[in-house]
């Protein structure tokens, strides 16, 4: 039985516990720090019957006090709203390379989707009549699922900023110029809103139930 169908042979399908957001916050890389983040994974769960879980965004911070977005999304396994698997654990999820994570994870266009069950539209949207691509998810992670360093901005000021400085994105069609990553590909322009959509984003973001 492949990992895509895991629930074929049980009478009901695994709850969500994973998903893109189906929009952002409207100010770009400002998401009220990992705190307004994690409220609106609640939120938009919420509206669709699975408020009864926990949610906490995938988002590093830096600093003296950094976040790995890795440690704060439970330990798994993690299905989306169709119910197809998107990782066993943590180290399913992530891999030791990226190739291991590109092959062995359910983390791709057709399981990636919205709270809503609705594809998010990624490089290839147009031959599709889906409109433009909004696959830069906003992560602030390394490909391992961890903080950068201090220094260069990769987390919009820790999600507070809609102006200056940067946050790293992956793409969760898993297609770049040079980097197929789902959560570290490249950098946002700015943190304005029109600096995240200028590579292709709308500020969105996954979200893991850690329960």
């Amino acid at each position: 039985m492949s990992a895509g169908s895991v629930f074929a042979q049980n009478d009901e399908q695994p709850p969500m516990s994973f998903f893109i957001t189906s929009e952002g916050s409207g100010n770009g890389g400002d998401l009220g720090g990992l705190a307004g983040a994690d409220a609106h994974c609640q939120a938009l769960a919420a509206a669709v019957g699975r408020g009864d879980a926990t949610w906490r965004a995938y988002l590093s911070t830096q600093g003296a006090n950094a976040v790995n977005a890795r440690d704060r999304i439970g330990s798994g396994p993690w299905y989306g709203q169709a119910g197809h698997l998107i990782a066993r654990d943590l180290d399913h999820l992530h891999g030791d390379t990226l190739e291991q994570a590109r092959l062995g994870s359910g983390l791709h266009p057709f399981h990636a989707r919205t709270e809503e069950g609705d594809f998010v539209p990624g490089i290839m949207a147009r031959e599709y009549g889906m409109g433009d691509s909004v696959h830069d998810i906003l992560t602030g992670s390394t490909p391992a699922g961890r903080a950068y360093p201090a220094g260069d901005d990769q987390t919009c000021s820790n999600w507070t900023s809609d102006d200056e400085g940067s946050a790293r994105v992956g793409h969760h069609d898993r297609h770049g110029f040079m980097d197929n990553s789902w959560n570290s590909t490249h950098n946002t322009r700015s943190c304005s809103p029109e600096g995240v959509a200028a590579g292709g984003g709308a500020g969105l973001f996954y979200c893991f139930a850690i329960d």
